[in-house]
């Protein structure tokens, strides 16, 4: 049976973690054994209060300290023992019943990373200023590293293990996307997009990313545009 780590970064989600555990491990995946792992990231509202009856079914690692997403995904990471990893928002912006489309191109062998773009499938419409930004990113990703993607900032990324557990991420926010994104394609490795379903919040409803993680994106993609793995991140 193959293995699937969920690496679930939370801050202040206490309104829609609940939620979030209960359909990740309500969605049925025959033939997958899941490794589910909390990051909870220095949370001040109740989310650790309404962690602790999730604790005999996830990993649940805490932070004293507010420290980003990357940060959160990164110490998810090094704890994940499954084949096949994915991050899961913990703010119902996406949905874990995607999960079959999203690890069914990891069948092909050939295949090290998946992700699931929020505008190949059926979506709330979404903040103009805010889609705007990601597609002018995303362009950006295409001409720097010579791809053809449609959603390079989607939180929904799925990946081998052994592509990337040598990985030495450096991000601490949400500039953990391009990191990771440009150092899979920095190391030969095509990017496969499958179409998922997104609900988008906005920002007083708790959404996070504002215009200043889109200028660190984009001199995220340029810092790393001639990155090479060592010989350790190509094994």
């Amino acid at each position: 049976m193959k293995k699937l780590s969920i690496i679930i970064p939370t801050y202040n989600e206490a309104k829609t973690i609940d939620t979030v555990l209960t359909r990740v491990f309500g969605v049925e995946l025959p033939g997958w054994q899941k490794e589910v792992i909390v990051v909870d990231d220095g949370s001040k509202d109740d989310t650790r209060m309404k962690l602790k009856k999730w604790e005999k079914k996830v990993t649940l690692i805490i932070s004293d300290k507010n420290q980003g997403k990357g940060s959160a995904v990164t110490k998810g990471l090094r704890m994940a023992k499954g084949d096949i990893v994915l991050i899961q928002d913990a703010d119902l912006e996406y949905s874990p019943s995607d999960y079959p489309v999203l690890l069914s191109p990891f069948e092909n062998p050939q295949v090290y990373a998946v992700y699931g773009s929020r505008f190949l499938g059926a979506h709330l419409s979404t903040m103009f200023v805010y889609a705007l930004g990601n597609k002018f990113v995303t362009l950006v990703t295409n001409i720097l590293y010579n791809t053809n993607i449609t959603d390079m900032e989607t939180g929904y990324k799925a990946f081998r293990r052994s592509a990337i557990k040598f990985f030495d991420i450096k991000a601490k926010r949400f500039d953990f996307e391009p990191e990771i994104t440009a150092k899979i394609l920095r190391s030969g490795y095509q990017i496969y997009e499958v179409p998922i379903s997104y609900y988008g919040r906005k920002f007083e409803e708790g959404k996070k990313l504002t215009w200043r993680d889109g200028v660190i994106a984009l001199v995220t993609l340029l810092r790393l545009r001639w990155w090479k793995p060592q010989q350790n991140e190509k094994n």
